[in-house]
């Protein structure tokens, strides 16, 4: 690794002795991405980044994604917004430094707001904006993907909201616990943790794996989430 490429790749000296922090760098970060490229391309695909940094894995599948949207639905702005919404709400990201956080979350929302308006200009909507950064706020966390718990204030264990839209714009959240996500098929017998009931099977004698809920919301328009759920959560 050369300086030039280094110095990119670091915040500061001190953040890598004390902290390990490396960002990881362009060229490996497409390298990897384009493993899974189909996936980078399905708008409703979810991706969580454990480590997330300044978003150097996010960014591009955000624009991967958003460049599927674009060719697909530019000609109808509400298509577009929908879609565009959906791909934000497929990204996750989890980092223990509330100034990554914060410069993830904003990096983001340029990417979708640069593209946004220079679609529509000043038919470009605010309710839209708003509803995207309030799903960057829940979906980019400050937290420790080791402890699973938050960082600010007093810790609680990590929740992510699931995104799903049930029937033309209306969209449904449903939080969950991290914990609960981390299902990896090898105890089966557990009592409480990964699995919703001990030994849950399907038909076919294949292990399910079926999260509980932290908490359900009502579907809601996409361009309302603030409204409706602002007050609580």
């Amino acid at each position: 690794m050369d300086s030039e490429t280094s110095d990119k790749q670091i915040v500061s000296r001190q953040r890598v002795i004390d902290r390990g922090e490396v960002l990881t760098g362009e060229r490996e970060v497409n390298a990897m991405l384009d493993l899974v490229l189909r996936e980078t391309q399905r708008i409703e695909s979810r991706f969580l980044e454990p480590a997330c940094g300044t978003g150097n894995f996010l960014a591009p599948i955000l624009e991967r994604k958003l460049n599927i949207v674009e060719e697909r639905y530019r000609k109808s702005q509400i298509e577009f917004e929908r879609y565009a919404f959906m791909a934000v709400a497929s990204l996750y990201g989890v980092d223990k430094q509330e100034d990554n956080v914060l410069a993830c979350r904003q990096r983001l929302f340029g990417i979708f707001d640069t593209l946004y308006t220079s679609l529509y200009r000043s038919k470009a909507k605010q309710p839209c904006r708003d509803a995207v950064r309030y799903v960057l706020d829940r979906n980019i966390v400050w937290g420790d993907a080791l402890s699973l718990m938050t960082v600010a204030g007093h810790p609680r264990p990590i929740a992510f909201a699931q995104w799903a839209f049930v029937r033309g714009n209306l969209v449904k959240r449903t939080d969950y616990e991290y914990q609960e996500l981390l299902a990896d098929g090898s105890s089966a017998q557990q009592t409480d943790g990964l699995f919703a009931k001990p030994g849950l099977v399907s038909d076919s004698g294949q292990k399910v794996f079926l999260p509980r809920m932290l908490r359900a919301y009502p579907p809601v328009h996409f361009l309302k989430v603030v409204d409706v759920h602002d007050h609580r959560s």
